[in-house]
């Protein structure tokens, strides 16, 4: 862990030097946050014949974006904050009164020194993880509805350390070759693995597992349309040890501006970590909400 708030240490003492280095002027600053929050209801009467379950879901959103750029050195920092909660009324009471439909903590800062003109050197310090307790729902013995849990706070967490080449040819779209990356993956609860048995490759018993691999990430964010933006990022991450097995993870959102204060926001994921499931994870959402900008 010292390693790791060492790492913290020297992003944060790379930003002052930036921004003593600007002499106070703001002009090689770049910010954009943007704060969200969807509520979607239904509600019936006991004689609705169609059937329906009374329920109340909630979503939010916190994201930023902060860059320097001067010359050829450039600091970029990415923090995407999203929970969300739907409530089903006459759930059974052994059961977790909520269902989560968001849940990501994701922090993203990356130094850069252009080496050409679509080319640089970077070093980047990213982490993930979540907020709340995860389950998946099976049925037991007596084919009864049960919720096992999977995953919680700090369990797992991902922490990333990356030094490689980045190829930008536009400014919409870039590729990150982080050719020596450090991944450190945290299990903050060492009971995790009686019902997740996988711990997500982190032994039993232990909390932490430390991972040396070849990184990818793409990063496509474009207009497509007016009022209408696209984001997607791909990540690949082959531990040197494991090369046959890849991991693969890809986040999609589609968002269009109905007027100053609401859209519609279509996200999706695509995740594949043979440390977490022999099968392709996907995620899908649709929401309705509010957003400003700032």
């Amino acid at each position: 862990m010292r390693k790791i708030f060492l790492l913290y240490l020297l992003v944060g003492a790379m930003s002052a030097l930036a921004q003593n280095a600007v002499k106070r002027d703001t002009s090689y600053w770049k910010s954009k946050f943007s704060i969200g929050l969807g509520i979607n209801q239904a509600s019936f009467s006991q004689n609705w014949k169609a059937g329906g379950v009374n329920s109340m879901a909630i979503s939010s959103l916190f994201s930023g974006k902060v860059e320097y750029n001067r010359e050829k050195v450039s600091f970029l920092n990415d923090i995407q904050l999203q929970y969300g909660r739907l409530y089903n009324q006459n759930e059974a009471a052994y059961l977790p009164d909520y269902r989560k439909t968001q849940d990501r903590i994701f922090i993203d800062s990356k130094l850069a020194y252009n080496i050409s003109p679509h080319w640089l050197v970077f070093a980047s310090l990213n982490f993930q993880s979540q907020f709340d307790k995860g389950y998946k729902y099976d049925k037991d013995t007596v084919n009864r509805e049960v919720a096992v849990l999977t995953s919680r706070f700090f369990a797992p967490a991902f922490i990333t350390e990356s030094i490689g080449l980045e190829y930008k040819p536009v400014s919409y779209f870039s590729v990150r070759a982080g050719i020596g990356t450090m991944r450190q993956t945290i299990v903050n609860d060492k009971k995790l693995y009686l019902t997740e048995p996988n711990n997500y490759g982190v032994k039993p018993g232990k909390t932490l597992r430390n991972e040396v691999a070849l990184m990818l990430i793409m990063n496509f964010d474009k207009d497509i349309a007016k009022n209408m933006n696209l984001k997607v990022r791909y990540q690949g991450f082959a531990n040197y040890q494991t090369m046959d097995k890849i991991d693969h993870r890809v986040d999609a959102s589609l968002t269009a501006k109905i007027n100053k204060f609401f859209n519609v926001t279509l996200t999706g994921v695509a995740l594949y970590d043979f440390d977490q499931d022999k099968e392709v994870q996907l995620n899908q959402a649709m929401s309705l909400g509010f957003l400003y900008n700032f």
